[in-house]
Formats: C-alpha cells, sequence, structure tokens
C-alpha cells in the first residue's frame, strides 16, 4: 500500500468515527430532551403534523376526532393553536345505462363527528413508527436520523473524486453551517421534504461520479428510486415538481427517449397515486383544498357547541389560501420589473431569507462549479432545474416566496437547496470548506448553538451580527419574522393615512396605543433602530419632529436621502425625511432606519420616575402621500 493510500485510509475511517460520534450524541440528545418545555411549545405547523402523526401511530387511521383533541391537550396542556382541518368528502360511484355509463359523485361526509388534516399525510405516516415507541422525541430522532443519511450519502457523492477530509468538511458544511439544522428541531415535513430530494438526486447521480462509463444499457434501478423519491417531494411540496426535469432531460440528450419517459411516468405515477390516497383517505385529491379552516384557542368538539359550523363563523377561525400573492399585480407589467429585481436582490442576500446568508455553504458549492468549469451535461441540467424553481418562486409567489409564517431562513427554498450539493466539484483542498464552515457560521452560528429558541423566536436572530446589514425584504413587509411577536408587529401608527409599524430590533421602543396621534416612538442610545413603515399609498416623505433632554445626534432615512440632525435640549428639531419603498402586497413598505448617538436613562435623572429605559431621541412623524401618478 502507498502512503497515499494508506493515508486516504485512515481518513476515511476517522470520518466514520466522526459520523459514529455525531449520531450517538445527536440521538441522546433526541431521545432525551423535553420536547414540549425545550421546543416552547408549538410552532409553525407543528400542530397539523403532530396530531397527525400521533393519530397514526394510535388509532391508525388520519382523521381529526374528539380523542386526537385529548392526546394533544394531555401532552402540551393546551390545544393545537394554528391546526389545519378540513371538512371530508364521500366519493359515490354509480354505473347505468345513460352515458357516461360510469357516473361519479361527491357528497358531504354524513359523520359529524370527524375532520381531515389539512396537510400532505406522507410525513405523518414516515414517522408515526417512531412517534409509537417514543412520543414526540420520536420527530427529533426520526430528524436525526434523516441528517445522518443526507450526510452519509453527500460524503460518498463527494468522496468518489475528492480526498475524504475534504469530503466530509464539505459534506458538513452543507448541512451545519445552514439553517437546516434549526429545521431538525421542527416537528413538520421540511426536514423531510429536504431529505427526500437530497437521496433522489443522490440516487439519479451517484453513478455519475462513481464511474466512468456513462453509457448506461439500460434504466438504473437508482434513477426509478429517484423517480419515486421526486414523486413523494412532489406530492408533500408541489413546488418541487419541476425537480425531475433534470432526470429526465439527461436521458433525452444520450438519445435514451424511452428511458425518460419511464422515469417521467414513474414520477408522473407517483404523484397520482399519493394524491389518490388523499382523495380515498379524505374524498379530496387536494389536501390543501375544499372547506379548509385554521383553529385557535377553541377547537372542533373541545365542546358540544364548539362544532364546524359556529367556529366557521367564530373569530378565532380564519380562512386560509396557499397563495396570498395579490393576483392583480402578480404579472402586472408595470409591477414587475420593479418587484422582480427587489426579489432577486433580496432572495440572494435579504436579512431575513437570502440564499447567501442562510445557505452560504451552497453559494461557495456554486462558485466552485462555476470556477471548475465541469459543465458536464448532469451538472447543467441540474442547476437549470434549480434556477427554473428558483424562477417559480420569485415570479408567482412575489410576496410569500420565503414559505410564509416568518421562517428562519427561506423554508420554500429548503426543499432546492439540496439541488445545489450537487453542484460542487471534486475537492482535494481544505480550502473550499473553511471558507464555507467560516462565512457560514458568521450568519448561522447563533441559531445552530440555540436551534430551539432560533425556531420558536426567529426575530432573534436577525436583531445582531452580520445579518443587520443585509436588506430587509420590503416586498414581503406583511410578513416579516417580527410578525410572530403581536407586541413589536402591526403597530397602529396613524389611521389617516393608515400607518401600521413593525419594530424589527429592539432599539427603539413601540408608543403609547392610547397617545394622541402622531404618536410618540422613543429611539434607544443603545444602536440603529430599524422599523418597517407600511401604508395603503405610496408615501413622498415623512414630516418628522426629533427633540431629547440631552446633546445627541440623530440620524435617519426612510430609503432614501440619509439625514443628520444634532439635537439641542429644550429644542424641537423639524425634517422632511424623504421615503422611497417597495410595493407589496396591496400596500407599501418603507424601511425607517433611526440612530442617536447618546442616550440616557429617566431613572437615573429623576430617581422618582419609573422609567428605566436606555433613551436616545423622542421622534413623532406624519407619512405625506405622494402626488397622483407617482
Amino acid at each position: 500500500m502507498t502512503s497515499g493510500s494508506a493515508a486516504a485510509g485512515a481518513s476515511a475511517h476517522g470520518a466514520r468515527w466522526i459520523a459514529a460520534v455525531l449520531l450517538i450524541v445527536s440521538l441522546a440528545a433526541a431521545i432525551s430532551v423535553d420536547v414540549v418545555k425545550t421546543g416552547f411549545g408549538n410552532k409553525g405547523d407543528e400542530a397539523t403534523y403532530v396530531s397527525m402523526a400521533l393519530s397514526v401511530a394510535f388509532d391508525h387511521d388520519l382523521t381529526y376526532e374528539r380523542r386526537d383533541l385529548e392526546r394533544y391537550w394531555g401532552l402540551y396542556r393546551w390545544g393545537p393553536d394554528g391546526i389545519f382541518l378540513k371538512r371530508g368528502k364521500q366519493w359515490h360511484v354509480r354505473v347505468n345505462g345513460s352515458s357516461p355509463f360510469v357516473h361519479i359523485s361527491r357528497t358531504p361526509d354524513r359523520r359529524a363527528d370527524r375532520l381531515y388534516f389539512g396537510k400532505a399525510l406522507l410525513y405523518a405516516v414516515a414517522v408515526a413508527p417512531f412517534v409509537r415507541v417514543l412520543g414526540l422525541n420520536g420527530f427529533l430522532v426520526f430528524n436525526v436520523l434523516l441528517l445522518f443519511g443526507i450526510c452519509v450519502c453527500g460524503y460518498q457523492f463527494l468522496v468518489a473524486r475528492a480526498r475524504p477530509a475534504p469530503a466530509l468538511a464539505f459534506t458538513l458544511a452543507f448541512v451545519g453551517a445552514t439553517v437546516v439544522p434549526v429545521y431538525a428541531v421542527f416537528m413538520t415535513s421540511d426536514l423531510f421534504n429536504f431529505a427526500l430530494v437530497f437521496f433522489a438526486y443522490f440516487a439519479w447521480l451517484y453513478k455519475e461520479v462513481a464511474t466512468n462509463d456513462a453509457r448506461h444499457t439500460g434504466i438504473p434501478w437508482s434513477d426509478v428510486a429517484a423517480a419515486v423519491l421526486l414523486g413523494c417531494a412532489t406530492f408533500s411540496k408541489p413546488l418541487n415538481f419541476l425537480l425531475i426535469g433534470p432526470p429526465v432531460l439527461l436521458w433525452w440528450l444520450r438519445r435514451r427517449f424511452a428511458a425518460g419517459m419511464v422515469v417521467g411516468t414513474v414520477f408522473t405515477l407517483t404523484v397520482v397515486i399519493l394524491f389518490g390516497v388523499n382523495a380515498v383517505s379524505s374524498g379530496e385529491f387536494n389536501y390543501q383544498g375544499g372547506d379548509r379552516r385554521t383553529f385557535y384557542s377553541s377547537f372542533p368538539f373541545d365542546s358540544p357547541e364548539h362544532t364546524w359550523e359556529q367556529l366557521a363563523q367564530a373569530r378565532q377561525s380564519v380562512e386560509m389560501t396557499t397563495n396570498d400573492s395579490d393576483a392583480d399585480s402578480v404579472l402586472d407589467p408595470s409591477e414587475f420589473s420593479n418587484r422582480f429585481a427587489h426579489n432577486v436582490e433580496y432572495f440572494l442576500i435579504g436579512r431575513h431569507f437570502g440564499f447567501v446568508p442562510y445557505f452560504f455553504p451552497g453559494a461557495v458549492a456554486i462558485v466552485l462549479w462555476l470556477v471548475s468549469r465541469r459543465f458536464e451535461s448532469w451538472r447543467v441540467l441540474t442547476f437549470l432545474g434549480l434556477a427554473a424553481s428558483t424562477l417559480l418562486l420569485l415570479v408567482f409567489f412575489p410576496y410569500t416566496w420565503s414559505g410564509g409564517g416568518g421562517p428562519v431562513g427561506n423554508r420554500y427554498f429548503l426543499n432546492l437547496y439540496p439541488v445545489v450539493f450537487f453542484l460542487t466539484p471534486p475537492m482535494m483542498s481544505m480550502a473550499p470548506s473553511m471558507i464555507a464552515w467560516a462565512g457560514g457560521a458568521l450568519f448561522t452560528a447563533q441559531v445552530v448553538l440555540n436551534p430551539f429558541v432560533a425556531a420558536k423566536f426567529p426575530i432573534q436572530s436577525t436583531e445582531r451580527g452580520a445579518v443587520r446589514r443585509l436588506p430587509v425584504e420590503l416586498t414581503m413587509g406583511n410578513d416579516p419574522p417580527v410578525a410572530l411577536d403581536v407586541s413589536r408587529a402591526h403597530v397602529l401608527y396613524s389611521r389617516d393615512p393608515v400607518v401600521l409599524l413593525y419594530f424589527l430590533d429592539t432599539h427603539s421602543y413601540i408608543p403609547d396605543s392610547l397617545a394622541i396621534e402622531p404618536k410618540a416612538v422613543w429611539v434607544s442610545g443603545s444602536g440603529r433602530s430599524d422599523i418597517i413603515v407600511r401604508t395603503e399609498h405610496p408615501l413622498d416623505h415623512l414630516k418628522m419632529t426629533a427633540e431629547s433632554p440631552i446633546r445627541t445626534v440623530f440620524t435617519v432615512s426612510a430609503g432614501g436621502r440619509t439625514s443628520t440632525v444634532p439635537i439641542v435640549p429644550g429644542q424641537v428639531a423639524s425634517l422632511d425625511v424623504p421615503a422611497s419603498g417597495v410595493r407589496g402586497l396591496k400596500s407599501y413598505a418603507y424601511l425607517l432606519s433611526v440612530r442617536s448617538s447618546d442616550a440616557f436613562t429617566e431613572h437615573l435623572r429623576v430617581p422618582s420616575s419609573d422609567d428605566k429605559r436606555n433613551l436616545g431621541v423622542m421622534i413623532r412623524f406624519t407619512a405625506v402621500l405622494a402626488p397622483p401618478g407617482r
């Protein structure tokens, strides 16, 4: 054995030991953690997925009944806030002599004591065996095993044409130096969908790097497996449907048209069968269609009075739609180009959902691929599939392309991120891995080190650190992560015109709701404060006053020119702040940035005062609308 072979063997042996240690530690944590307390209750869509998995595990069905509510309440000590439920349908088939001879119809479910879950069933079915044995900890154990499998497959893909140490380091960075670990503590389908796509592309592409012969005489089982996995991923998240394009097109480029048709047909059949199973289960092909609602505080069957009909009219029940896009303006030529340009910028480097800050190793992988000039057909097709799927998000979901609900990073792109890994060219140096780790950690270390807090309170991860220097996604100004904190979001500042404020950090203080307009906002002296200002109509400028009992320098901007004003005690400074914003969902959004160079504490100035806040400058402003036509 040569010294090089011995070194490679030792590195591979070391990689196995590292994998074993990480798996043992992660599983031990997943089994022992108190899921409810550590996870701060439910978050995101957990109420639905947890209820579904418990129903499959213990009732062997996918219906919501009184016992499901009792089981959930027993675990959490409160109800499933945010649960998606829908009324079912029953299929009726009649055969007679009149055309078209077979008559199919649907009627409402005759049973009034059951409802159906308004989410894809696949994740709940897959995780149910773990939940049956380990309870809620089964979700975390299942997610840990998914992450382990992803890392094993990723390492095998890279090490086929790279040294073991760089292959392992980059694989771990691709997963660990991103927001992916945060989704491992979510008891939802997001990580599951990520894994389905990763395993599918590994099954499809591993043979391309593990062998030197791309002339396959038959259809490899791995391509069929990839088609099935991508079909499952598409059923669970329909936005993944374009990812089947590259595997099919590669066969066609190699003039194997029948093989490409087989792969595409397997994918289509998988999707159709799964939606068919959903139709048999609930009477609806689309788990997001029909009479679907979400419930808070009060839930069907929690009392005899709380029927579906009664709650459907209550304030706790809200009609849900999967696409909140402003249909009249999504493809409006006058709006499209400007909004799309902003969304491209936000998608790449946005503060809350950007690709670079939250998936930095993926950016490294793309740069490495472009520099390496390894433009094999399968790599090019993979990139085109990724680009087409991303374009679909930005064009047709311009106000919700991050997934809605103020997620950590871009939840919708999480499904597409696995594809980026397979663009990574062979690596013989540790340098790219170190860059991936360093850049990724710069933006995501705090969320990875405390994933439960980051998952429940996503706004905390953007209040400090490098992400504070990145642009705020104003096209989604109605749905930033701070919207999950009702005390800091959707704050009514004025009624004529209607102005809503979203406080993106704790460097300024929410005005008194009873204050006479224009209300006062105190700016702290602890740093720059960013506030989203939302209005129904475009603004020209903010007519603002600023004052303070101390000498300080006040700096302000609202998307336009920055103004700096010295503040003198006892004097009120007046200024016009030019406003430049972005059209969002049926509104306009502006980023108001304010800073005070110095601060004081009122309690220390006047001991009888109970005000112990760090205060700098008190501002008031009036929103001045832009002239018609602007």
